[in-house]
């Protein structure tokens, strides 16, 4: 049993490990499509704005080339131009500066909005030539840089214009994601983790159940089958003897058998519940006429036990569903009030209450302790395992009864005060 149990426990732990990769490799995926659809729209904005930018600033210095002022700085010595240019026309964001050079690349003249030296000119016009694109960015002494080359008659005209600031927000942003990234997959790993365990927990409920299921079987069935076997035996070491003499252990033998008979019926009938839902045909019948038939058909069986039965039946009452079936309820729970009744009363009323119909059986008795009432309704559940095999039960009336009741859309329900009665409720919709 410890090796079942050890073996279970890992493939229940495979199964958790399974469903939590799973769970953050979906969420991995998902953040970064979001992450990566953020991205591309801040990227495409931002180098929106820095083109936008970069046209507004040629268009500006080819006014001011086309306007031919005579303040120019012909020998690009770095210094910033003598004239007003008109700050108020030139793009408020901008740090710029124009490069102009011959046919052959040679630098002829160098204009800025700050001051720049010869150098910086010649390195900004070198990298700009070496790209070899009409348009195009560059690293220059740990600032961005975006150019664009424009043709003028014999001349070609550069512009550089600053945008690292821009640029940083587009780093600034990657960094964001993979901190909030590298967050979120931390909290979201515990709360998968959380998740995991709660989502095979029915699962493992399920599991155990069955197991004790079959081990519960297993014992109902040894019982029986240690009694044929042993009273076999005597049969077989008797050989001489005549069968009427021998009559008391055949007896024992065919008390078992039925009894295994009985239990393996009710198995089958569980597992048809469970699995088919029943295949028998629901209509409309009188479940006050149904439920009195089986109160005349178990009055000599309370008589025989000295029972009093006492029941108040509304007339008329009548539901959707199978006949069979819940008489086979009414039958389950009546047996099992007078099984456990002792000496008493056995009430039983069926009528109309708050919008439902509603079947008590009531028994007085010992009584369910309360920490039992939720388990009543298991399989080979027993309050008192001894008593309950001594009077013929397997534990399974009571779960037959409420998978009926369930597939009828009801609901039965146990109370019970100890050392004076039990009351067997079913409720079913008008």
């Amino acid at each position: 049993m410890s090796e079942l149990s050890q073996t279970s426990s890992l493939i229940f732990q495979k199964l958790r490990n399974r469903f939590l990769i799973v769970n953050l490799v979906t969420i991995v995926m998902i953040m970064l499509v979001a992450f990566a659809t953020i991205y591309t729209f801040v990227y495409r904005q931002v180098h929106d704005e820095i083109q936008m930018d970069l046209e507004r600033t040629t268009n500006m210095y080819q006014g001011e080339r086309s306007n031919a002022m005579p303040n120019r700085n012909p020998q690009g010595n770095g210094q910033p131009p003598r004239n007003d240019m008109g700050g108020s026309d030139a793009p408020e964001r901008s740090v710029s500066f124009m490069v102009l050079t011959d046919s052959a690349g040679t630098l002829v003249d160098t204009e800025s909005r700050f001051d720049m030296t010869e150098e910086r000119y010649a390195e900004a016009l070198a990298l700009a030539i070496k790209n070899g694109n009409a348009s195009g960015s560059f690293t220059l002494e740990d600032n961005r840089w975006t150019y664009s080359r424009v043709p003028l008659n014999d001349q070609i005209m550069y512009v550089f214009i600053d945008t690292t600031s821009r640029e940083e927000i587009l780093t600034t942003l990657i960094y964001a994601f993979l901190a909030v990234g590298a967050l979120m997959l931390v909290v979201l790993f515990f709360f998968s983790r959380f998740f995991a365990n709660r989502s095979i927990q029915p699962v493992r409920e399920a599991f155990d159940k069955q197991k004790q299921f079959i081990a519960d079987a297993s014992h109902e069935l040894k019982t029986p089958l240690a009694v044929i076997n042993t009273n076999a035996d005597v049969l077989l070491a008797s050989g001489e003897e005549s069968i009427r003499s021998q009559q008391k252990w055949l007896h024992y033998i065919k008390s078992e058998t039925e009894r295994m008979s009985k239990l393996t019926s009710d198995l089958l009938y569980l597992t048809e519940m469970d699995d088919a839902r029943s295949a028998l045909v629901h209509s409309r019948f009188d479940l006050s006429e149904a439920v009195e038939n089986v109160m005349l058909t178990m009055e000599a069986v309370v008589f025989e036990k000295q029972l009093s039965l006492q029941y108040t039946i509304e007339p008329d009452l009548s539901i959707v569903g199978s006949r069979e079936q819940i008489v086979q309820v009414t039958m389950i729970l009546l047996d099992n009030a007078i099984k456990y009744a002792d000496t008493g009363n056995i009430d039983v009323s069926l009528g109309r209450y708050h919008g439902e119909i509603r079947l008590d059986v009531t028994n007085s008795g010992e009584g369910i302790a309360a920490e039992h009432l939720p388990r009543v309704f298991d399989r080979f559940y027993r309050t008192d395992p001894s008593r309950a095999r001594s009077q013929g039960g397997h534990g399974l009336g009571l779960a037959i009864a409420r998978s009926i009741v369930e597939q009828h859309h009801g609901k039965i329900t146990a109370a019970s005060t100890v050392g004076e009665q039990t009351t067997f409720s079913v409720h079913f919709p008008v």
